[in-house]
């Protein structure tokens, strides 16, 4: 059986052929194309020309083409692009020149992927695979195929896997085995039938027929041939009985040499009669090989004849062609490369263009910028000089409030003093009860820590200086607060509970005295009559918690920020009218941070606001 590339690329171009008389529709195109008035028609309908020239003249084939690509470039007609691109692939092939066919094959199949053809991309993955089968490079050639078969059964219109299946079967009659070819061809067969692809049928039969002879059905394999061999001649379908004739002759040569001979003939009259010069030839140099092997000099010298004339014959032809296929493909190539370069040198002028545009913009832009940094720059210096003036009077005023606060608290010292002598003598008289000598003792106390209070104001930067630490017991500490401020708390009818247990820590008891008496006067003065203030204690493992909750009038959001800041306006009166000055959190917060620890306040559930001390244990 011949498996030559040209009969391969019949069936690939017979895709969307039904049973027709070629000769009869190839007329017709002729006569019809100067009646055309749709560019776009006019396009599809020399493509086809170009596809049904192949068989007698496959010069007339690239005349179509080239027409066809020329009126397509103009129009931008994608599709009559990717159509031309698929005959030149087409031409090449059957030309020889496998480079060219395969390069016009791609072409094509990138082509149909763009416009979304997705039948004409299964069918020039097909094409392609079969120019590497023409290439020897087998292992490309099954790629191909696999990818064809794969996109082809993602089709809705699979009329194109009948002629996938019957090639690859054809090309590669041992890539499957029996079952899954039988299989396959079943596939096939019944996309042909379901289409009416009669041609598709005949071949998809040939095909099944030498399968039966492969498998020791002689007879039956060789009937079915001769019935579908038969069959595409009643057809007129001459081209596809080419290579059943050839494959009867070769199945019959050694078995039925006479019978095989008839059908070497009957190809040949049909091949000459209808101007198949290929077919023509393959049939002469089987008779002629026969004849000579038998040392038929006579017979033998008639076919050895016919070889001549078929050979002059198609030099003939293509001596005729005014179309020197190889310098278009050459110049194809170099306009090609000509628009590239074009393309390249358009857009580096244009970045070029864009570049100096740009560089032009930057330089006005920064004679702009350098007029405003000038005047700008007089501006900051004019600012600078109101800052330096405005900083003067600053320290001068801080300097003025310090000495203010010096004085203030150099007078409170005096009566203070006072206080706290009269106490100590107090508590030495005999005779007092036990509730005079524990209200003395907290007069005392208290005097004692207010000393200490003007000695740091004295000093004016109690924060930079080295706490003082010594061991605290930090329970201990929170009952003497509320002692002290529990008085305040039962003139508004308040109840304070506290909950501490004892804790020894490192701390500067007369500075923590002060941030915890501020906070819980602060809930006594922001706290209604009648509500309760909690104070607890938790130790965890690297600190200790305080908490000071109140039931108060809460911290309005607009100021949470201000109420740690040294004389902020955050200001409010207490619920019984109590004055406030603004410098209590602030205080409390440097005290905190020099202990290395942590205060913050958060918003209760219901009403209030809860105080939070961090200290390191």
């Amino acid at each position: 059986m011949i498996k030559k590339s040209l009969f391969f690329l019949f069936l690939l171009v017979s895709l969307s052929s039904s049973v027709f008389a070629q000769s009869s529709e190839t007329e017709r195109l002729k006569g019809s194309l100067q009646k055309v008035t749709d560019s776009f028609k006019y396009v599809d309908a020399l493509n086809r020309l170009a596809m049904l020239m192949y068989e007698k003249n496959i010069d007339s084939t690239f005349y179509y083409t080239r027409s066809a690509r020329e009126v397509s470039n103009r129009l931008n007609y994608a599709k009559g692009k990717a159509d031309a691109l698929n005959n030149l692939g087409i031409f090449f092939d059957i030309k020889g020149d496998l480079q060219l066919a395969l390069r016009y094959y791609n072409e094509a199949h990138t082509a149909y992927g763009k416009i979304k053809d997705s039948v004409n991309v299964v069918q020039t993955t097909m094409n392609i695979a079969m120019v590497y089968k023409e290439f020897g490079k087998d292992q490309r050639a099954v790629q191909w195929f696999n990818i064809a078969v794969k996109k082809g059964n993602e089709l809705r219109q699979d009329s194109i896997m009948s002629l996938v299946i019957y090639n690859y079967l054809l090309i590669y009659p041992a890539k499957y085995n029996a079952e899954k070819k039988k299989n396959y061809i079943t596939k096939a067969k019944e996309i042909a039938l379901k289409y009416k692809d009669e041609r598709t049928l005949l071949a998809i039969d040939q095909l099944i027929a030498d399968e039966l002879i492969a498998g020791g059905k002689l007879k039956e394999g060789l009937s079915l041939l001769h019935l579908t061999t038969n069959r595409a001649i009643d057809k007129k379908l001459y081209y596809v009985s080419m290579d059943m004739l050839i494959d009867m002759g070769d199945q019959l040569i050694t078995s039925d040499t006479a019978l095989a001979l008839n059908y070497y003939k009957q190809g040949l009259a049909l091949a000459d009669k209808n101007g198949f010069l290929i077919y023509s030839e393959v049939f002469a140099k089987k008779l002629f090989d026969y004849y000579s092997l038998k040392h038929d000099g006579l017979s033998a010298a008639i076919y050895s004849s016919k070889l001549v004339t078929l050979q002059e014959e198609q030099d003939k032809i293509n001596n005729s062609s005014s179309v020197d296929y190889l310098d278009y493909a050459l110049k194809e190539q170099q306009v090609d490369a000509l628009e590239e370069r074009s393309k390249y040198q358009i857009t580096l002028l244009v970045l070029t263009t864009i570049a100096c545009l740009l560089a032009i913009a930057i330089l006005i832009v920064i004679r702009q910028s350098l007029k405003r940094t000038k005047k700008l720059n007089a501006v900051v210096i004019n600012k600078n000089n109101q800052m330096e003036e405005a900083l003067a009077a600053l320290e001068q005023s801080q300097a003025d409030n310090t000495n203010l606060l010096k004085v203030v608290a150099h007078d409170l010292r005096s009566p203070i003093a006072a206080i706290y002598t009269t106490t100590e003598l107090m508590l030495g008289d005999e005779g007092r009860s036990k509730d005079d000598q524990e209200m003395l003792a907290l007069i005392k106390n208290s005097s004692k820590d207010s000393l200490a209070l003007v000695k740091d104001l004295l000093q004016t930067q109690f924060t930079g200086n080295p706490l003082n630490k010594t061991p605290v017991d930090l329970g201990e500490l929170l009952r003497y607060c509320v002692s002290i401020l529990q008085n305040s708390a039962d003139d508004k009818g308040q109840h304070i509970k506290l909950d501490a247990k004892p804790l020894t820590i490192l701390a500067n008891g007369e500075k923590l005295w002060r941030v915890i008496s501020n906070l819980i006067a602060n809930a006594v003065k922001f706290s209604p009559n009648n509500a309760t203030i909690r104070i607890t204690m938790e130790q965890g493992t690297h600190s200790v918690k305080i908490a000071i909750n109140d039931e108060g009038i809460g911290i309005p959001k607009e100021i949470e920020d201000k109420i740690f800041e040294m004389f902020t306006d955050a200001k409010r009166t207490g619920t019984a009218g109590e004055q406030s000055y603004g410098l209590g959190l602030a205080i409390c917060k440097q005290i905190i941070k020099a202990h290395d620890g942590k205060i913050w306040f958060e918003r209760n559930a219901k009403k209030g606001t809860t105080f939070f001390i961090e200290l390191p244990v």
